[in-house]
């Protein structure tokens, strides 16, 4: 009796932190840094920011559906959002993260694609995403920006 009065009250516990937005989801290694740079910054000045390890918090607005192996955090700035990137396997980004809260520590990274590469890439999304792929909407070489997550809590 005693034994499963005591799980019972942890799980209330565990349940009103996880309401209370208290309880984070961990995700890979430990934060470490104190200070956030917004989105919006490593955007308008990204060759600043290449390499540099940066901790970012954003709205999740997306997840790779196929492996969890994206997710997209929306900027501080309208219309603007940063993909945080994990090697497959390495830390796995559950579906249920779209519309919560994210705090991710990692290093910017620079993409720089050729037309071919671009093509393959925007092929490869629109196929994780269960979406028909037009490759009309690529023209040529792209650059891009992205976080590659060493550590993310999720509430």
């Amino acid at each position: 009796m005693k034994k499963g009065f005591t799980i019972l009250l942890a799980l209330a516990a565990i349940s009103f932190l996880a309401v209370t937005g208290v309880y984070a989801a961990q995700y890979g290694d430990a934060i470490t840094l104190n200070k956030t740079t917004k989105m919006s910054e490593i955007m308008k000045n990204p060759a600043q920011y290449t390499g540099k390890k940066v901790l970012v918090t954003g709205l999740v607005v997306d997840v790779c559906p196929s492996r969890g192996c994206w997710m997209d955090l929306a900027s501080d700035a309208a219309f603007e959002k940063i993909q945080i990137k994990v090697t497959d396997g390495v830390m796995v980004f559950p579906m249920s993260a779209k519309g919560k809260t994210a705090k991710v520590e990692g290093r910017v990274e620079k993409l720089s694609l050729s037309h071919e590469e671009a093509l393959e890439q925007a092929e490869h999304e629109a196929d994780e995403r269960g979406l028909k792929f037009d490759p009309s909407t690529i023209t040529g070489p792209q650059t891009t920006y992205r976080i590659r997550a060493l550590g993310a809590e999720i509430k």
